[in-house]
Formats: structure tokens, C-alpha cells, sequence
């Protein structure tokens, strides 16, 4: 039960067989998912994690309602692009859930497109994160090659 930050391995055999596209407006539509706090999961996500199904599977997503939908929110894509010889995108709008009263400790981002729901990564929050009839927002971070939420060297 624990969660690692990392791309998903087999997204990296995906990116070569042409299953994912990010491009802004023609791409993919992709999904962040929330996982349950740390003491409530019965799974362990991290490189492995093949599919938002794996997330599902074990009950780890948090539960319809207090702010939140199954499934996850739907993300804008933006062009990925690249600088010097890191590729890297990130997405244009921060993920948010107005309304909310749940704890989480992390997400998968999802290809909601592609048969099976194909992992991009899993994300670990470092902590159990609580919202009050709140918004809890992920705040996607610059679209470069240093900080780009992901980013291919």
C-alpha cells in the first residue's frame, strides 16, 4: 500500500507504438484520477502501474460525491515541444474540484482515449492532502525542461 512517483513503464512501450497523442485540440483526452489516503488503499502504484483500471481494481479511487466524480478530471492538452534535447508538455489548466470534502494522497493521469486506460504516470503528494468544502486543485507546473510535468532526456 504506497504509492511512487513515476512514469509509467509501460507508457514508455506505448510512446513507440503510437498510442498516445497530446497534441492540444486533435490529441487524446486525458484523466487525473485520485487515489485514496495512504492508511485506506490496498494497492501499490508506481512504474508498474499499467491502467487506471489497476486503480479501480483495487478500490483505491476516491468514492463518487463530496466534490469529486469517478473517473477523474479532464485534462487540456498542450503541444508537447521541446528544448534542446529534453521533450517535454504539461497540461494548460490546473486540475480542480470545487465543492470537495475528501483526502487524498496522490493520482494517476490516464489516457481516457485509448482502449483499456492506458497509465501515463502515477503521482505521489508526499502526504495525505484533506479538503473541507473546498477546492482542491493540482497545479501543473511550467511547460519547459526543467519543470514540465513530463519530460522525455
Amino acid at each position: 500500500m504506497a504509492i511512487t512517483s513515476a512514469i509509467a513503464t509501460s507508457f514508455k512501450v506505448e510512446i513507440l507504438k503510437a498510442v498516445h497523442n497530446f497534441t492540444n485540440s486533435s490529441g487524446n483526452t486525458f484523466k487525473v484520477a485520485l487515489i485514496k489516503a495512504n492508511a485506506s488503499q490496498s494497492g501499490t502504484y508506481g512504474a508498474a502501474t499499467t491502467s487506471y483500471t489497476t486503480v479501480t481494481g483495487n478500490s483505491d479511487e476516491l468514492a463518487n460525491g463530496n466534490g469529486y466524480t469517478t473517473g477523474g478530471y479532464s485534462l487540456t492538452n498542450t503541444t508537447p515541444s521541446s528544448t534542446g534535447t529534453t521533450a517535454h508538455l504539461t497540461f494548460s489548466a490546473n486540475a480542480q474540484w470545487t465543492s470537495a470534502t475528501f483526502t487524498t494522497r496522490g493520482c494517476i493521469i490516464y489516457n481516457d482515449s485509448a482502449s483499456g486506460d492506458p497509465a501515463v504516470m502515477v503521482i505521489d503528494f508526499g502526504a495525505d492532502y484533506s479538503v473541507s468544502g473546498g477546492t482542491f486543485e493540482i497545479q501543473w507546473p511550467t511547460n519547459d525542461a526543467s519543470n514540465a510535468i513530463l519530460r522525455i532526456a
